[in-house]
């Protein structure tokens, strides 16, 4: 098990890039099972996740290659069991159970896995797919669904789910009829899964609004396809260029889909502006200063930035209060800032921030993947050395981030705990 080693205590400066997205990428390379033909998915991130997937998607009979960026699928004799050694460490798993619903009418997928950062049921999943057709049991720890065919139905989220909403997308593209997903998930991710899908010869309208309308159709087939780039990693690094008084020029970043976000880090203190060769972020004059967020579902800011921004904050002038509405249990990385100095009281879903001059370098331990990265930057920030333990977190979600940031003036060394 890998640590970082951080010296803080210098502003990043150059230019650095934004690798594809990891949460695009899942779902799409899950989509996956859902093709009559050879694929190529390029921008492809080289995470741990992702390596998961390919060796997830190959048990289910897909054929997959992963080198550069590029995984390339071709279809094979497809198995509907999704087994726990995999699903258990990944989230994201459960979304083979729409692919694999629609074309083998089963599956058996394990209750899944991933970050510790609170309840995140399928419910709203299975209830999609029982008004299409399908019905489930628990067996042994297992989702096991069954249906002759899925038929189009329209179904209304409780509340917007990303998974559910990609799980039921992938899974309507080949069902009979007619499906609309009322109260869908609007984020870019579940666009760019649309979008995949369109082009592969999906019938898709209403993707990015809280009503999607699919046509089943009988078969899809394509030939390549761009993963869009990762706009928590892009905000994770303009957040990089604030907390360490430096200037960044972000290249292949999502600037549009990263709006809100952008917002809010204007408002504690940072100048960002897009330009020909990408967005260039730099902190204020005047320094940061202390500002409220609220986490909300898409274009609302994202739970996914919560952990970065407040690592900000602890160093802002002024106070600031997070209001964490989206998982219960995010603010497990609040004790290791504190333990850097952090001034910060939580009562319940909401944290309230007191600037403080600067954080100390500390012996810290990540809980879950945003957690990780919220100590890296207070780290980058500190006066002193800082070492993040249990990176394995890190690794889920951001491809090497210790070498992009060494190459814009950071002093990371990876090492074994």
């Amino acid at each position: 098990m890998d640590k970082l080693i951080i010296e803080g205590g210098v502003p990043l400066n150059g230019t650095i890039s934004v690798s594809g997205s990891k949460n695009a990428a899942l779902p799409i390379l899950f989509a996956s099972i859902l093709l009559d033909s050879p694929f190529s998915f390029l921008n492809v991130p080289h995470l741990q996740d992702i390596t998961t997937t390919i060796r997830l998607l190959r048990l289910l009979g897909v054929s997959c290659e992963n080198e550069d960026h590029v995984v390339q699928t071709e279809p094979g004799h497809l198995v509907p069991e999704a087994p726990y050694d995999l699903v258990r460490t990944m989230r994201a798993s459960v979304l083979c159970l729409g692919p694999l619903l629609t074309r083998l009418g089963r599956a058996r997928v394990s209750l899944p896995g991933g970050c510790a950062i609170g309840a995140r049921p399928v419910d709203q999943h299975l209830k999609g797919f029982e008004q299409m057709g399908a019905r489930f049991d628990l067996e042994g720890g297992d989702i096991v669904g069954r249906c002759s065919s899925l038929r189009g139905a329209h179904i209304v989220f409780d509340m917007p789910t990303v998974g559910g909403t990609e799980n039921l997308l992938m899974a309507a593209v080949l069902a009979q009829g007619t499906t609309i997903l009322e109260n869908a998930a609007r984020e870019p991710e579940v666009v760019d899964l649309a979008n995949f899908l369109c082009a592969c010869g999906a019938k898709i309208q209403g993707q990015g609004t809280g009503m999607i309308t699919i046509e089943g159709v009988s078969s899809l087939e394509g030939e390549t396809y761009t993963i869009m780039p990762d706009r928590i990693e892009a905000g994770t690094f303009l957040a990089a260029a604030g907390i360490t008084g430096g200037k960044l020029l972000v290249q292949n970043c999502p600037f549009a889909e990263l709006e809100t976000v952008i917002n809010t880090l204007e408002q504690l203190g940072m100048d960002i502006r897009q330009t020909d060769e990408g967005v260039l972020a730099e902190c204020g004059k005047a320094g940061l200063h202390g500002t409220d967020v609220k986490t909300q579902p898409y274009p609302g800011f994202p739970t996914d930035m919560q952990a970065q921004i407040m690592a900000m904050m602890c160093i802002a002038k002024s106070s600031s209060i997070v209001d964490e509405r989206i998982f219960e249990n995010r603010f497990m990385h609040v004790p290791e800032l504190i333990r850097m100095g952090a001034q910060i009281k939580i009562s319940g879903h909401t944290a309230m921030i007191r600037g403080v001059e600067h954080l100390i370098g500390a012996q810290v331990m990540a809980s879950d993947l945003r957690a990780s990265a919220s100590l890296v930057l207070a780290g980058l920030a500190a006066h002193g050395t800082t070492h993040v333990r249990r990176i394995y977190h890190l690794d889920r979600g951001y491809e090497r981030i210790e070498k992009k940031l060494n190459a814009v003036g950071a002093r990371i060394i990876r090492a074994e705990q």
